[in-house]
């Protein structure tokens, strides 16, 4: 940043970016008058500018470089070399030492020259800037500094413990809430929660260990520690989700509830023994966020009247199908939560129950206590059910109960693993349900797929290439939204996501197709002659209305 620079005033700065008029220019500054705030703080509170927009301006203007703070990880040195409460009062987050030895910081306003040059007295160093948003500053502090501190803490525990006596990493006593792993392992859960997780992965090397979050499908790096601090850890999570902490050869499962906020969560945790130690994997349930609702997952006005038609049916089998982790259960919550009124007796049987429906009988399955799918569901039959869900039928004997429940005047939901719709036929088959059988009790197939949604901040327009488009059944020229990559976004290109679907209704054309044993590619081709919607022209129309990318859809319709 030049001196020239340093001289500009913020104003002038967004007016000559064209962002600001000089009318809302005036009208901030007249408040600002009026009040303590910083001028961007104000046209950020009254919307006039963007965190976003206002960050880029000041990049583009003052030559400054841009960045992601969910991108960077500061090393434990720089931010010894700027305390906590020297970063928040100069409104800074350290981030590196460059090879010239400047100490490189991000802030939200580059133009604070008093609170720089603060900067460079207190560290004896030069400072280079680059410019972040003000809630990216305001998040790294807590995922920065905090983290980092129970890390040290929790480091000196450990080499105590192993001064003291050398098995006693097996038995870490953390049971007092202030300990400094406890209150490690606290930090990662909140920070997850607060960045919209939805799995933790903690794994250990040869040298190190690792946390990763899973945002939107993909795994973002989030902490390294050293890996003599991995048992207790291990340690700690296993004491919160009653594993055996003994037990280190062995996967176990377990399940931990918290309250981050107001928010009321969910994890289920699982421990894989592995080369270096074990590996822990949580799934976070958010109670109070989940997507359980035809509203919120994004059925076409068409989509949902057919799933209102199949649950309006008093008996039969309607089929969710997909890969792991492809939304079956929410589908299936959403479905129950339509269906549930008084006058109706609903009972699940799940391997774990994922989220509680208040007015529905959910029923865990216990393996351990002989309390088996099949098992179970011979039990539920004799409870006067009228709608029964099955989190997933795994076997023969489950779906054979599940086929007989559906012939004797119940309306069963449940969930297997194929690609596609008219597939699932052919599951059942496979499992050695008689085809007359299969015809006579499947009612309805959804197959689905979870797309990332592009980010509204960051996607630009573009033209389809001809050899694409010709792929695609699409004219050429036809323009479309691609990735690009900011702040917002975590410089992916996507935020969020978005469901496709494929519903195969069956009806009497398709029921008879089923019986004389139809192979899969005819029964498919009936469906799309009767007006199913594959899953690739689902995701090609969620292209065309700007929600995803093209790479994006066909990555997920490959499957």
């Amino acid at each position: 940043m030049t001196t020239e620079t340093k001289h500009l005033r913020l104003g002038d700065i967004l007016i000559q970016a064209g962002v600001l008029t000089e009318s809302t220019l005036e009208a901030a500054l007249a408040e600002q008058k009026m009040s303590s705030m910083r001028l961007g703080e104000i046209l950020v509170k009254n919307g006039w500018v963007s965190e976003k927009h206002l960050a880029e301006a000041l990049s583009r203007q003052l030559k400054v470089p841009l960045v992601s703070l969910s991108r960077y990880r500061p090393t434990p040195e720089v931010l010894k070399i700027v305390p906590e409460n020297l970063a928040r009062r100069l409104d800074v987050v350290p981030l590196s030492i460059l090879e010239n030895d400047k100490l490189l910081v991000a802030t939200a306003d580059p133009l604070n020259v008093m609170a720089l040059d603060e900067l460079k007295m207190a560290t004896g160093r030069e400072i280079d800037i680059s410019i972040a948003t003000a809630s990216e500053i305001r998040r790294a502090f807590d995922q920065f500094y905090r983290v980092q501190a129970t890390l040290e803490e929790a480091m000196v525990e450990v080499m105590d413990e192993k001064r003291g006596a050398e098995s006693s990493l097996n038995l870490v006593d953390v049971s007092a809430d202030d300990a400094p792993v406890v209150k490690l392992v606290n930090s990662i859960m909140e920070q997850a929660v607060k960045e919209g997780t939805s799995d933790i992965h903690i794994e250990v090397f040869e040298r190190s260990a690792r946390v990763r979050y899973r945002i939107d499908g993909a795994l973002f790096d989030s902490l390294e520690y050293p890996r003599n601090l991995h048992p207790a850890v291990c340690s700690r999570i296993k004491i919160m989700s009653g594993m055996d902490i003994s037990e280190r050869r062995k996967p176990q499962d377990g399940r931990i509830l918290v309250k981050v906020g107001n928010k009321r969560v969910d994890l289920r945790v699982s421990s894989l023994p592995a080369l270096f130690g074990e590996k822990i994997v949580m799934r976070l349930l958010d109670q109070e966020n989940a997507m359980v609702g035809l509203e919120k997952l994004g059925f076409e006005p068409n989509e949902k009247a057919l799933l209102e038609d199949m649950i309006s049916l008093p008996y039969g089998i309607i089929l969710v199908t997909g890969p792991t982790g492809s939304g079956k259960s929410t589908t299936l919550y959403s479905l129950l939560e339509v269906m549930n009124t008084p006058d109706v007796n609903i009972i699940t049987v799940e391997d774990p129950v994922e989220y509680t429906m208040p007015g529905i009988t959910q029923v865990q399955v216990n393996e351990k206590a002989g309390l088996t799918f099949s098992e179970t569901l011979r039990s539920i039959l004799r409870q006067d059910p009228d709608k029964i869900m099955l989190g997933e039928i795994r076997d023969q004997e489950t779906a054979q109960l599940a086929i007989r429940a559906a012939l004797t005047g119940h309306l069963v939901l449940s969930t297997l693993h194929t690609n596609d719709a008219p597939s699932a036929v052919a599951r059942l088959l496979d499992m050695g349900i008689q085809p007359f059988m299969v015809s006579s009790a499947v009612v309805g197939v959804v197959a689905q797929r979870l797309a990332r949604r592009l980010c509204n901040f960051c996607k630009r327009e573009m033209e389809i290439p001809p050899s694409v488009a010709r792929s695609l059944d699409l004219p050429e020229g036809t323009r479309v939204f691609a990735p690009v990559g900011c702040d917002e976004c975590r410089n992916t290109g996507y935020k969020g996501r978005t469901a496709l679907f494929e519903i195969m209704m069956v009806d009497e054309e398709i029921k008879r197709a089923i019986a004389e044993g139809a192979p899969v590619y005819e029964i498919r081709k009936l469906a799309i002659s009767k007006g199913m919607t594959t899953l690739r022209r689902a995701g090609i129309k969620k292209v065309l209305d700007g929600i995803t990318s093209i790479e994006e859809m066909m990555t997920e319709t490959m499957q």
